[in-house]
């Protein structure tokens, strides 16, 4: 019987240690829900070059940058003061989970009309989605890379 007693309490060691570490076996809803990441966000097109709505340069460097790279603009919380300049975000659509990666640039400002929900992306962000940016917005979610 102590045998018996002794398996059991290493069963449920086992157990206990696959919890605390995120490896027991999850359902395929938890499976799933686990591949959804980031926070919720609506994005739009920016201009980063001269003279487009954009406006002035880039925040981070004080430059224009060039529609077909891999821009982004956060609004300002989650701009969080610059500490997010030049970092790497993915970017994920939210109706068929296809993402890509983008450099932030600058900022959204919200003392200036931005909503706080805001991801502003170039014209190549937008294509590397497979967005036509006559859309307007989109629902994406993103997070640091």
């Amino acid at each position: 019987m102590a045998h018996a007693s002794l398996a059991a309490l290493g069963v449920l060691v086992v157990l206990l240690l696959q919890a605390s570490t995120g490896t027991v076996a999850r359902s395929s809803s938890a499976v799933s829900a686990s591949k959804v990441y980031g926070m919720p966000a609506v994005m739009s097109v920016n201009g980063f070059e001269r003279g487009e709505d954009g406006g002035p340069p880039a925040e981070c460097d004080g430059k224009y940058h060039s529609d077909d790279d891999m821009l982004a603009a956060l609004s300002t919380e989650w701009y969080q003061g610059g500490i997010r300049c030049f970092r790497t975000i993915r970017i994920t659509r939210a109706d068929n989970g296809q993402s890509v990666l983008a450099t932030v640039v600058d900022e959204c400002d919200t003392a200036h009309g931005c909503k706080n929900n805001v991801v502003n992306t170039s014209r190549g962000v937008w294509n590397a989605l497979g967005l036509g940016t006559i859309v307007g917005e989109v629902a994406v979610t993103w997070s640091d890379s």
